[in-house]
């Protein structure tokens, strides 16, 4: 088999042609290698899947710290919530009378009573 070499492509000396030869194999090189990773359906699926599990384990790692730090946001609201409503209790407590607290007590032991006595006597 024969190979025409196009017109005006020709080596104009052997060192001219050596340095064609040198590239012409290195274009070669190239493209086996470029061919060889292609033929190499294995070994990309491998390294596509190792990617996925490693982008995965970040994700896990990143979504756990995120939990984290919203369950202890949602605690430190909660604490705060807990000291507010204290706060509250405590100013309305001072601010009621005793004597009404007293007879707000009162009002309920008695209601609590006839309740009792109801269901007792039915």
């Amino acid at each position: 088999m024969t190979h025409r070499i196009p017109h005006g492509k020709g080596a104009k000396g052997p060192d001219e042609l050596r340095q064609q030869i040198e590239h012409a194999r290195s274009q070669l090189g190239d493209s086996v290698s470029h061919l060889i990773g292609k033929a190499d359906v294995k070994g990309r699926a491998q390294a596509r899947a190792a990617d996925m599990m490693d982008k995965a384990g970040a994700m896990t790692v990143q979504l756990r710290e995120s939990a984290a730090h919203a369950g202890h946001t949602a605690q430190d609201r909660a604490a705060a919530a807990g000291h507010a409503v204290q706060g509250r209790a405590a100013h309305t407590l001072e601010r009621v009378p005793k004597p009404a607290l007293v007879a707000g007590a009162a009002g309920a032991a008695l209601a609590a009573v006839g309740v009792l006595r109801r269901r007792h006597h039915h």
